[in-house]
């Protein structure tokens, strides 16, 4: 399995911090947001990489994470995208990268306390489809939304209103190589762009995604106030542990 991390956007709720510089090279306590979830793949057995950059500063990315060695990366490999089309758009990007096999994907801003490995070999036994991993918040209104019946997954809903439960769509989405097919299909939403959440209901409509319950703490760094959680989080007590 191959991993991908979606750095790209703007970053435009962190303005003007990301005035200068690519969101995903702000610090997160004692290093660059991006660091995290490369590590992440990495401490899950994926060591094979894609970089998707975006903004004015996507050869800052070569310069920080160069060959990927430093960070245990055996293979890294870096992609551009272009304005801000949206998560799905990100991932159409690496479909030369999966070259028909499953990918792992870890949304550049997401920081979580524990390893992921378990979930990573569970997809790996999966016969085919998607895998998506959840957590409970206290602001669940800020993510994609799951409704759940019987312990199977329905339908996800994109930053409701009023939460049908408290759990969260985590940033991190394992992927057979339909996903891309599902992207093609895609038309953008109100705001623009081609939303993650349609892609993952495709596969909830098939019968095809399963889910799990990520394991610690688990907070996205693209607001100043989760910026700010996730460096005291790390720096209590760090972060992709095993």
């Amino acid at each position: 399995m191959k991993g991908v991390v979606l750095a790209g956007g703007l970053g435009t709720r962190l303005y003007p911090l990301t005035k200068i510089t690519n969101k995903h090279l702000l610090p997160v306590f004692n290093r660059p947001m991006v660091t995290y979830p490369v590590e992440c793949l990495v401490r899950a057995g994926i060591r094979d990489v894609l970089i998707v950059t975006g903004g004015n500063n996507p050869g800052d990315f070569l310069r920080l994470l160069g060959n990927g060695k430093e960070y245990g990366v055996e293979k890294i490999n870096y992609a551009y995208q272009e304005g801000e089309g949206g998560i799905a758009d990100a991932l159409s990007l690496a479909e030369n990268h999966a070259a028909g096999g499953r990918i792992c994907v870890v949304l550049g801003d997401n920081i979580i306390e524990k390893n992921i490995h378990r979930a990573v070999e569970e997809y790996r036994t999966q016969p085919r489809g998607a895998k998506i991993l959840l957590k409970r918040v206290d602001d669940p209104q800020r993510f994609g939304v799951p409704v759940i019946e019987g312990g199977k997954l329905v339908k996800i809903i994109e930053k409701p209103v009023k939460p049908p439960t408290s759990f969260a769509v985590t940033g991190i989405y394992m992927y057979d190589d339909q996903v891309f097919d599902f992207i093609r299909s895609l038309t953008p939403s109100e705001r623009g762009e081609l939303e993650i959440t349609d892609v993952n209901n495709m596969y909830i409509q098939r019968g095809s995604m399963t889910w799990s319950e990520l394991e610690g703490w688990w907070t996205d760094a693209g607001t100043f106030e989760s910026l700010l959680k996730a460096s005291n989080l790390v720096a209590q007590g760090g972060a992709n542990n095993d």
